[in-house]
């Protein structure tokens, strides 16, 4: 077996621009869910409301990139405000219900042939952002990095590098921004609304307002996500905002911690890091012949890799189900219920 190879491709996938994306989406979950106690399950739905807002502005009204980034954003906003409003004064499982449903509505609606012309349909929205692109200090097809001890290879083209750079600066805004949020009056608030919240009504909070405002910041996160995700890709695909995406991004954040500020972060890179790792172990098995043919062949790789790390993640919940750096008592949400 060739272990520098998945050794290489391992460290490669905890930070490429995968584990970017959903390290921004479970930094909006983790403000929804950890912080505030929201059951968010449509956090693709506000990565889809960014991404689309973004490529409809460029492609359909000649936007520039940066004002038409922001029309995405709104875009979120919106989304939020819309999903909040009928939702927020109900029960938790309301809008856990609502979200998911959402996402998909987002998703079958700019896949419609009818809005074809505008969406682009099936075939999405497609070579919008090669003024991202363009900004690159780095020659696109160049290769920069080295090789770790001569053997593990940690080389990416100037086109990755410009990605990875711009999207884990992207990360770290973010990381500092719930960071200041959640130890201010506000994260104290919305901390004491997820404990208790009618004890937060009897001390006088508006808890309605609380929530909406933390369900619009964790969409705009979702919606940063979206939008770096389509950037990169120079695209934006339908199928791309599936339901799995926000179950992606639900165990980063889980799997990282909880109401921890840099939990989502490091869950993101180590779930990415994870499933990199046993594909490519399963794969170095197959072409060794140490993994019979009768067991398993090379193409049903992909799915058992998310087998295997599913039952990995399912000991983690059992044993540690505050995830790796979480607190246990941060998740005893229902705890007096």
């Amino acid at each position: 077996m060739d272990w520098y190879t998945i050794i290489s491709n391992t460290l490669r996938s905890g930070i490429t621009q995968q584990a970017i994306i959903f390290a921004l989406a479970a930094i909006g979950l983790n403000l929804h869910f950890g912080y505030t106690g929201l059951l968010n399950f449509g956090q693709v739905g506000f990565m889809a409301a960014g991404a689309y807002g973004t490529g409809i502005s460029i492609e359909e009204f000649g936007m520039p990139l940066i004002p038409a980034i922001g029309v995405g954003l709104a875009a979120g906003v919106v989304l939020a405000i819309i999903l909040g409003y009928p939702t927020l004064r109900l029960r938790a499982d309301y809008l856990a219900i609502v979200t998911i449903a959402i996402g998909e509505i987002i998703r079958f609606t700019v896949r419609a042939a009818a809005l074809s012309d505008v969406t682009g349909g099936s075939n999405g929205i497609n070579g919008f952002s090669n003024e991202f692109q363009s900004w690159n200090p780095l020659s696109g097809g160049k290769t920069y990095g080295f090789n770790l001890f001569g053997r593990i290879n940690l080389r990416f083209t100037g086109a990755d590098l410009w990605e990875m750079f711009v999207g884990w600066m992207l990360v770290f805004l973010c990381v500092f921004i719930v960071w200041r949020l959640v130890n201010s009056p506000w994260g104290r608030v919305v901390k004491s609304i997820r404990e208790d919240e009618d004890a937060a009504t009897a001390l006088g909070k508006n808890v309605f307002q609380f929530k909406m405002q933390s369900l619009i910041l964790g969409g705009t996160f979702g919606a940063v996500a979206g939008i770096f995700y389509a950037v990169q890709q120079n695209s934006v695909q339908p199928d791309n905002y599936g339901t799995q995406q926000t179950f992606f991004a639900l165990t980063a954040a889980i799997l990282g911690g909880l109401a921890r500020v840099w939990g989502p972060v490091v869950g993101s890179i180590i779930f990415w890091m994870l499933l990199s790792a046993v594909e490519n172990i399963l794969i170095e098995l197959i072409d060794a012949g140490i993994m019979p043919d009768w067991l398993m062949e090379r193409s049903q790789v992909g799915a058992v890799r998310f087998m295997l790390v599913g039952l990995t993640l399912m000991l983690l919940l059992v044993f540690r189900p505050q995830g790796i750096f979480g607190d246990k008592r941060e998740i005893a949400i229902d705890a007096r219920k």
